[in-house]
């Protein structure tokens, strides 16, 4: 058996050997044949091998363009996380605690930090921030407000009401002033089923917009007294809970400029920023802002006007967007030559405001303590013309002898305004000291709060809705108070607090068009001009979109975490 499947199995391994080398014999006979015997008929056909072999290399090149054509038909560049962005400011940081904040550096450097209940959306309206839902009874008194749910401190640490009744308390304390006390006086806060009540002495229709105030950590600062708040080691190195969080500052030689790094807040209730990391590069000086500009060194700024376009390069451009604010010159009515009412009306007509606004460029003109954009007022009260004989005749015949003290600040056109201004009194017959100082606490305190000046040239906000009670009530012309005219006028008072009460807007127009004729005849202040913001950024970054209205300088960064410098391939669908 075993030798018969032996044999078997050689029969057919030399059956498959004669077929394997017949096979072999014919290929090498086909290869001879059909290419080798005919390799020298090559020459007579050359022409048409190139072309076909052109046509074949042209096909192969059309295949991949195609396909490359293809993947960028459907790749698209979009803003990728990741990256620093670096801001250049003007102004010390003296304190980092945002109720403080003062100087153009500190108030950047607040809103990056730290949230607030309210705060203006992209339309310039006021709506809620750290607040999920703010609500006003029938008599307008009484306001509601709830909190977010998960709400956080960049320390890991719940933000809860008892936060905001903490901060509330300072802001209304005696041994401190900030720019958010006045809006909070007489104001009662108490919490009730989860949610905090606001009961106001009187109606306002606009109280939202006194919840824009920055909520600070009780869990930190509880056990410190308001009037050690400023000296006390979270002026240095906050808790926060806004988009960005503290990391660490840098001093930069011992003129007081600073570097100010920050990090990027995971829980910040706007959503985690496209941003890693902020820097806020503190600076004394514009032309140091224009050289770290050019260099790269920054990315952007908002410490520039208009007329340093010229001075940046290409690869910059500007914004520019009208705020919700104004620079005036604002007359002592209480203390000093202009508690005199003829004086005040002569420098009404012999202050020539179109010399006085030459150097402004774009900058449009305001008239008037509200905004067109505001309310609409069907009828303003007219201005004094231009006389500067009967200023001089009046200003002669009181014969003054102390000076007019005029005072300002650092700040873009404000020492060129009041070098103009000291000028053109001096022509009508006053002795002026002019005082230009750097922008800051000390101006806060040695200048603003004891009103040392006859004429302060400065900025106010004037805000998203019509407000006049923190500017121009006599109850405000007090230091810890915003009157820096410390006007006092029973009827025009009135108004304001029926102004600010009225619901309906045509009541609340007739309200304030009364108002304006008090004010243009008792000359409290000059309008000078309406502010526009000159954003100086680098091209190939995204930052606030242009259509956003801006209330103040700092709302730019409402959208911040969505602010990014880094762009990266990504596929669409075709």
């Amino acid at each position: 058996m075993h030798s018969r499947v032996k044999k078997r199995g050689q029969k057919i391994s030399r059956r498959f050997s004669r077929f394997s080398r017949k096979k072999t014999d014919q290929t090498v006979e086909h290869i001879q044949e059909n290419i080798i015997e005919r390799v020298s008929h090559i020459r007579h056909i050359r022409l048409l091998i190139l072309e076909w072999s052109l046509l074949v290399l042209a096909i192969i090149m059309l295949s991949v363009t195609q396909a490359f054509w293809y993947v960028d038909s459907y790749r698209v560049e979009g803003w990728g996380r990741g990256g620093t962005y670096t801001e250049a400011t003007i102004g010390k940081v003296a304190s980092l605690n945002p109720i403080f904040a003062s100087t153009s550096s500190e108030k950047v450097l607040s809103k990056l930090m730290f949230a607030t209940l309210a705060a203006p959306d992209y339309s310039g309206h006021i709506g809620p921030a750290l607040a999920s839902s703010i609500t006003v009874d029938d008599t307008g008194t009484k306001w509601t407000v709830k909190l977010r749910e998960g709400l956080k401190w960049s320390d890991g640490e719940p933000i809860t009401n008892t936060d905001v009744l903490y901060t509330v308390k300072v802001l209304q304390s005696d041994d401190i002033s900030t720019s958010y006390s006045s809006n909070l006086a007489g104001v009662k806060v108490t919490e009730e089923d989860g949610a905090l009540t606001f009961t106001l002495p009187a109606a306002y229709a606009n109280f939202s917009s006194a919840l824009n105030f920055p909520i600070l950590p009780s869990h930190i600062l509880a056990d410190v007294p308001a009037a050690q708040l400023v000296d006390n080691i979270f002026s240095t190195t906050p808790i926060t809970s806004g988009a960005f969080s503290f990391n660490a500052s840098q001093n930069v030689g011992t003129s007081g400029e600073k570097i100010i790094y920050l990090n990027k807040n995971p829980s910040f209730y706007g959503g985690e920023p496209y941003l890693d990391s902020f820097v806020v590069h503190t600076f004394l000086g514009v032309d140091d802002i224009l050289e770290a500009l050019n260099n790269g060194s920054v990315t952007a700024t908002a410490e520039l006007l208009p007329t340093d376009a010229d001075l940046v390069n290409s690869s910059i451009i500007e914004r520019q967007t009208a705020l919700s604010a104004g620079v005036y010159a604002f007359f002592n009515t209480k203390q000093g030559v202009l508690s005199n009412k003829a004086i005040r009306k002569a420098l009404q007509k012999g202050i020539d405001l179109e010399s006085l606004r030459a150097p402004l460029g774009d900058e449009p003109v305001l008239n008037y303590p509200l905004l067109e954009s505001q309310i609409e007022i069907k009828k303003y009260p007219e201005l004094p013309e231009y006389d500067p004989t009967y200023a001089k005749d009046a200003i002669a015949k009181a014969n003054i002898d102390k000076p007019i003290r005029i005072a300002t600040t650092e700040t873009g056109y404000f020492p060129a305004l009041a070098e103009n201004l000291k000028y053109q009194l001096e022509q009508l017959g006053l002795k002026v000291e002019l005082s230009v100082q750097n922008p800051g606490q000390e101006f806060l305190l040695n200048v603003i709060r004891p009103r040392n000046y006859d004429i302060l040239i400065y900025e106010i906000e004037l805000g998203a809705d019509p407000d006049l009670f923190a500017y121009y009530h006599s109850s405000q012309a007090q230091e810890s108070g915003l009157n820096l005219s410390n006007y006092s006028n029973g009827l025009a008072s009135d108004l304001i607090l029926a102004a600010r009460t009225a619901i309906d807007p045509s009541l609340r127009s007739a309200k304030y068009t009364s108002f304006l004729e008090h004010w243009v005849e008792d000359a409290p202040a000059i309008g000078i001009y309406q502010v526009n913001l000159s954003y100086f950024v680098g091209k190939n970054i995204r930052t606030f979109s242009e259509d956003n209205r801006l209330i103040t300088a700092v709302d730019r960064f409402v959208d911040v975490n969505y602010w990014a410098t880094e762009k990266t391939p990504k596929n669409r669908t075709p």
